[in-house]
């Protein structure tokens, strides 16, 4: 063997042992392992959050069904005491509210349906996470294994150092074959994490003036109605002496 030959023969076994240790493939699939942890501990995080917005959305929504509640019983209070101002203003307030009440309402299916969705993919997720587990301890469990079986062969044959060279490449090769499978599924499980569908923005569309006064026309002609259906209620009559009694507009 000449001077060439021999120096890149060490400069090989020099670079095949670096190569070696940087490409622990219990290090690799580990950290790959950890990835995956940390993936799935940030989407239960969103979960979380979603839980705790649906359930402050639910707080409000009872909040204000209180007040509507309140606002009812304030104009039955203002009809038995010839207020019909005030009881016309306690239900106007009343009706703001049950504006609110659909707008919570809507909310709160739609981040019951985002729960859904994330609580599907966190179990899909678990389950790849705790196969690749299993298979990152097998593969771990096979190399050292192989390890110990290559340093027990060299021991008996006395293989020599070129032929011990080629044996770890190969060893190497079949090592970067299975990180690159694990790879491979965590990535898989990350593109899936990424195609979760945005919740929009929600709440009542706007509209121009004329939209806005005949919202109001409708208003006020509820209004009328639930007063008129007060004073049927509470026996009183409908405000204009010498009359008979008048059919009152039913509601819808």
């Amino acid at each position: 063997m000449g001077l060439i030959s021999r120096f890149t023969t060490y400069i090989k076994s020099v670079f095949s042992s670096a190569l070696d240790k940087a490409e622990d493939p219990g290090m690799t699939l580990d950290y790959s392992y950890q990835k995956q942890l940390e993936q799935l501990q940030n989407l239960r995080r969103a979960i979380a959050d979603v839980v705790t917005n649906e359930k402050r959305l639910e707080l409000q929504q009872a909040q204000v069904t209180t007040q509507m509640a309140k606002y009812e019983d304030q104009a039955r209070q203002a009809l038995a005491a010839n207020r019909e101002d005030l009881a016309r203003m306690a239900l106007e307030r009343r009706q703001n509210l049950q504006v609110q009440i659909t707008g919570f309402q809507q909310q709160i299916e739609q981040l019951k349906a985002q729960q859904e969705k994330f609580v599907q993919l966190e179990q899909r997720l678990s389950a790849r996470v705790e196969a690749f587990r299993t298979q990152k301890e097998m593969v771990k469990a096979q190399y050292g294994a192989a390890q110990a079986q290559v340093k027990i062969q060299e021991a008996a044959t006395g293989l020599s150092e070129e032929m011990t060279d080629v044996n770890m490449a190969v060893q190497r090769a079949q090592d970067k074959v299975l990180s690159m499978q694990a790879r491979a599924n965590a990535m898989d499980q990350l593109i899936e994490q990424g195609t979760l569908q945005e919740v929009g923005q929600l709440g009542p569309g706007g509209g121009d003036y004329i939209d806005r006064q005949l919202a109001q026309i409708s208003n006020q002609s509820q209004i009328d109605a639930q007063l008129a259906a007060m004073k049927q209620q509470m026996q009183l009559g409908p405000g204009t002496s010498g009359q008979g009694q008048q059919q009152l507009p039913s509601g819808h």
